[in-house]
């Protein structure tokens, strides 16, 4: 299990880094309009969780810490867990890239993004819609005012 937890990670990160580093190249974006990216990292999941259902439904359908903290806490469980935010981040991550290209956000500023997602999943996609407010905000011209800014 130790051996399947270090390699998932590169079922996700060559994508990774061709969306934080190469945006541009007619490889990635080829490589990113297919959803099958995600594909890897769900079907090693799938692999991982069929074959223990009943065990991990009774855990996920009534939900209780003690249960979830037992699941997770074991090296099957950590795998599991670890290839769910593989998957879901990169697809996360892989809607901000081609959102983000569909609406012209310069990569300069698209990449910290998404390493915020790579990184902090949930972070990321909270802080991309800021961004998309923002840039759409300067190219319609608008004054954008953040808002930390107290008014008077």
């Amino acid at each position: 299990m130790e051996t399947l937890f270090k390699l998932s990670s590169f079922t996700a990160l060559p994508f990774w880094v061709l969306m934080i580093f190469l945006p541009r190249w007619r490889v990635t974006k080829r490589l990113m309009s297919s959803p099958l990216v995600c594909a890897a990292p769900a079907a090693l999941y799938a692999a991982l969780v069929i074959p223990r259902f009943a065990e991990v439904w009774r855990d996920v359908s009534s939900p209780e810490l003690s249960g979830v903290a037992a699941l997770l806490g074991s090296p099957v469980g950590a795998t599991v867990g670890w290839l769910h935010f593989l998957a879901f981040d990169l697809f996360v991550g892989r809607w901000i890239y081609l959102d983000g290209r569909e609406r012209d956000v310069p990569a300069w500023v698209l990449a910290p993004v998404l390493f915020v997602t790579l990184m902090l999943g949930p972070c990321g996609f909270l802080l991309y819609p800021i961004v998309r407010h923002v840039r759409g905000h300067l190219q319609a011209g608008d004054k954008v005012i953040p808002v930390w800014t107290v008014s008077k």
